[in-house]
């Protein structure tokens, strides 16, 4: 068993937990992939590799991973929820809302807000969540090319 298998393992048994070959699935895919998944299309990719898995199935490791920290749940302008592997750093998300495309980002703003927040109101800011929406480059080449709309 590699060492990353090991650790992961680990965490599973510190958290009471068993690491089992559906979870580890589902973190595979999340963490191989450059998509923000939903419930739905996770369980496609997850079927490939495993065709007795479930939806419900998904849905339950899911909610066991976010619980333990190892998945992020985002809603990204649509009214269903899309799914992440907990990465090292911090990351933010603009979402276009002619194509839907999600486009992630870091910028050293966001650290310097929480610090200003922290000296100035004493709160100690574990987590920062940075949802944009707008229109893509694309999606604004195309409005821009078409006829007469005064939609904003």
């Amino acid at each position: 068993m590699s060492e990353s298998n090991d650790r992961l393992r680990d965490v599973f048994r510190a958290a009471g937990r068993r690491l089992t070959p559906q979870r580890r699935l589902i973190l595979e895919v999340l963490e191989e992939s450059d998509e923000h998944l939903d419930a739905e299309a996770l369980h496609d990719q997850a079927k490939i590799h495993d065709p007795d898995i479930s939806l419900a199935t998904v849905y339950r490791t899911l909610a066991v991973l976010k619980e333990m920290g190892l998945v992020e749940e985002h809603h990204l302008g649509e009214d269903h929820s899309h799914y992440e592997a907990v990465r090292d750093g911090p990351h933010y998300h603009f979402t276009c809302l002619g194509c839907g495309k999600v486009i992630e980002f870091d910028t050293p703003l966001i650290a310097q807000v929480k610090q200003e927040l922290s000296e100035r109101e004493g709160v100690r800011v574990i987590g920062a969540h940075l949802h944009l929406s707008g229109y893509c480059a694309q999606c604004q080449a195309k409005k821009a090319g078409g006829q007469g709309s005064n939609e904003e």
